[in-house]
């Protein structure tokens, strides 16, 4: 099964298109305290600004306030202060202008299981007020491999079927901007390949896609550009390349002539085991050299059959920032 190719979205004219898809500043939302428990701020300050034809990434752990964020621009949630434009219409001033310039496929699964899926997207697209002549249901269908699914209960749905489905409810009315949470959770790896391939389409179509995941290989892969959120603030907010620069440490995974059991200690550097019998070595580029490390690992006695270097990756910058990593970069230094 194959998704087909999406149609480009009817929202906005050449000569009105923003330079900015989503804009918040100064954006704060706190809960109510209870009785029980004091009030929450959620948000504290988000300044964002996401680039109209990008995928952007929206990272940060359980309880950062990317959930909140999403369900300000959906509406969801009042936010306490602070200003939002989605696709150039304030959401105080324009909301229903600024609402409908969005698509959002949620996290839950959420779906009639009573109705079929032809159904599900009528009943979506009633709402957003498209004349029956211009509603795109099969060919959305079609294109998400629900076709033949079109006249079956959502019940009968596997839960990767669900998940297009609400892809496809999310794309009934051709919004410019579309927010995936965690679209790909509970999805095995071709279908998870397949949709992605489907959202590239629709990104190339000018299509500006908002994505948090807990697979940052997929972030690494595929975003322009990421934000990373932590407390209720944006600790960074870079091209994807860029971010990952921030990071000064590498490993230099060595194997050794005879397989260690145990990773051997390095004066002035970190070391894990490896699988086989190697053993990875951690350094700051700021501070030492491959050539050092190499000098290390043949002073502690040991014969060097092969090395490897790695680069960091996302995850790496993830738990610097989210977590206080001592060896993370300055994310404010240029």
């Amino acid at each position: 099964m194959t998704f087909r190719g999406p149609s480009p979205p009817r929202f906005g004219h050449s000569m009105d298109l923003p330079a900015y898809a989503i804009e918040a500043e100064g954006l704060y939302k706190t809960y109510a305290g209870t009785k029980t428990s004091p009030e929450k701020r959620a948000l504290n300050g988000i300044d964002l600004k996401i680039p109209r034809g990008s995928i952007f990434g929206l990272l940060g752990p359980n309880g950062a306030g990317k959930s909140t964020f999403i369900n300000i621009l959906a509406g969801l949630v009042r936010k306490s202060s602070g200003t939002v434009r989605i696709w150039g219409r304030d959401i105080d001033q324009r909301p229903r202008d600024a609402r409908a310039a969005i698509g959002v496929v949620p996290q839950e699964l959420a779906a009639d299981v009573f109705f079929t899926p032809r159904e599900s997207l009528e009943v979506q697209a009633g709402f957003y007020g498209v004349p029956k002549s211009e509603r795109r249901t099969d060919e959305l269908l079609n294109a998400l491999g629900l076709g033949d699914k079109a006249g079956a209960y959502v019940r009968q749905l596997s839960g990767g079927m669900k998940r297009r489905l609400m892809v496809a409810k999310a794309m009934v009315h051709q919004p410019p901007v579309l927010i995936l949470d965690e679209p790909t959770a509970g999805v095995d790896v071709e279908l998870r390949r397949q949709l992605w391939q489907y959202v590239t389409s629709l990104n190339e179509l000018g299509v500006t896609i908002v994505l948090t995941t807990h697979y940052l290989e997929e972030a690494q892969e595929l975003c322009d550009e990421i934000a990373i959120i932590n407390r209720g603030e944006v600790v960074a907010c870079e091209p994807t390349a860029k971010l990952l620069s921030r990071m000064d440490s590498r490993n230099v995974v060595v194997t050794p002539e005879s397989p260690v059991t145990a990773a051997p200690v390095l004066e002035g550097f970190d070391t894990k085991l490896r699988s086989g019998g190697a053993f990875s070595v951690s350094y700051r580029t700021g501070q030492s050299s491959v050539e050092q490390v190499l000098a290390a690992v043949r002073a502690s006695g040991l014969h060097i059959k092969d090395i490897a270097t790695e680069d960091p990756d996302l995850e790496d910058v993830f738990v610097a920032l989210t977590y206080g990593d001592p060896n993370a970069a300055d994310p404010t230094k240029d």
